[in-house]
């Protein structure tokens, strides 16, 4: 299997040099240039998480470097539950927040850390890792690295705009892991992490590469869980399931994309989103204009400019084709607040502010059974948000409370990615 840019599809790298890379030199984002079948594959005969993930996988590391390595980067990385837990009948949630940072980016964090480390052992080499976060992005990335060997990482979280919880995630690590308070968005964090990759002498001389959705790496392992949900859905009810998806940079809804490319058994997808209207609005207008990003509760999703909509530009081309495949509907913040307050009247079941805007979103549909909601972080992660609205404190994992003990530690610096490299 190759890999090509978004931006110029003729020259192909395997995925090991799309995941060191990170970013494509002109730019783009790599994506597969096929994508398997899984009719091909053994995925409805295995036996754990794991073992799932391999088969889903190993087509995109058929001749790579790491072809022999990929069953235990699987069983290394993907050491926790993955529930899928019924709110209705036929009404389900999929609980991707059992990782030790208590959110979904665990998954993708910890597969392209062992990855990494393994393929700069393999070439003797140290790499640096530039990482932009919104909320939980940052703290699943410096859990996953932190101690690996070989690899440095500089977070950027933009100053104000993440939950205490998230920023101690994030901030408690010290070692190789480097915290940065950017004072401005998290659009300003991303186009900081861009302009360091594309400033070539200085991408070459700290060996720069990325572990924000837009590396490869980050993105294969969230196609797993979703052919995961989709066929255990359906051999349980004999039905697709429809997922909604709290939806920010878009890495998360691309994972889903790419499963249904490979045949899981999905009947359709929609997007979740805060009052960043990006995406919704490029859905009515037909015209794509990324913005400033706007301060929310779900501020994980907090995203002007969605990097990964590139790759589903490059999955579907045209308005037309786009409008058939992709839905996305905005929820404000009151909003939010209500469903995380009528979920928990109605059910007991607590909820974060991203599930609950993919919630709301599945409370209006017309038809609301076969779909799956994307439960993104533990609602412990949110607590100044989520404990006032239900009237009772919410329990804390003991994966997230181990983190919120440390020292925390980090340099506040402006929107200069240069900033980044003065030691």
């Amino acid at each position: 299997m190759k890999f090509v840019s978004t931006r110029d599809s003729s020259v192909e790298v395997s995925a090991s040099e799309a995941i060191l890379q990170g970013l494509a030199p002109d730019g783009g984002l790599y994506v597969p240039v096929s994508f398997p079948s899984l009719e091909t594959l053994n995925v409805y005969e295995v036996s754990s998480y794991p073992e799932l993930a391999f088969e889903v996988l190993a087509p995109f590391f058929e001749d790579d470097i790491l072809k022999d390595d990929l069953a235990e980067i699987c069983i290394d990385a993907f050491n926790f539950h993955v529930p899928l837990v019924e709110l209705h009948e036929k009404q389900m949630v999929l609980e991707l927040y059992h990782g030790p940072t208590a959110a979904f980016k665990d998954f993708g964090a910890r597969f392209l850390a062992s990855c990494m480390e393994k393929l700069l052992e393999k070439q003797q080499r140290k790499l640096t890792i530039l990482v932009a976060t919104s909320g939980d992005t940052g703290g699943a990335v410096a859990a996953a690295f932190a101690n690996r060997k070989g690899i440095e990482v500089k977070v950027l979280f933009p100053k104000g705009r993440v939950s205490k919880r998230q920023q101690q995630q994030l901030t408690c690590w010290g070692g190789n892991i480097k915290a940065y308070e950017v004072d401005g968005s998290f659009d300003d964090c991303q186009k900081m992490v861009k302009d360091a990759f594309m400033d070539k002498r200085l991408s070459k001389e700290w060996g720069l590469s990325s572990a924000n959705s837009i590396n490869l790496g980050r993105l294969l392992p969230q196609m797993v869980y979703y052919v995961y949900a989709s066929t255990l859905y359906k051999e349980t009810y004999g039905t697709k399931p429809t997922f909604i998806i709290p939806s920010g940079n878009v890495g998360n809804s691309c994972g889903a994309y790419w499963a249904f490319s490979m045949g899981a058994p999905i009947e359709r997808i929609t997007l979740a989103v805060n009052a960043n209207k990006t995406i919704p609005d490029y859905l009515r207008d037909g015209e794509y204009k990324p913005r400033p990003s706007v301060a929310t509760l779900a501020n994980a999703m907090d995203v002007g400019a969605p990097s990964n909509m590139e790759r589903l530009f490059n999955l579907y081309g045209d308005i037309a084709t786009f409008r058939k495949m992709v839905s996305a509907t905005s929820v404000d913040d009151e909003t939010i607040k209500k469903t995380i307050r009528e979920v928990y009247q109605e059910t007991g079941y607590v909820m974060c502010p991203h599930t609950a805007t993919a919630e709301r979103v599945r409370r209006d549909l017309p038809v609301q059974d076969d779909t799956i909601v994307v439960s993104t972080a533990h609602p412990a992660k949110f607590e100044a948000v989520v404990e006032p609205l239900i009237g009772k404190s919410v329990p804390v994992p003991e994966n997230l409370a181990s983190l919120l003990s440390k020292r925390s530690e980090y340099k506040s610096v402006g929107c200069n990615y240069k900033e980044l490299f003065e030691e």
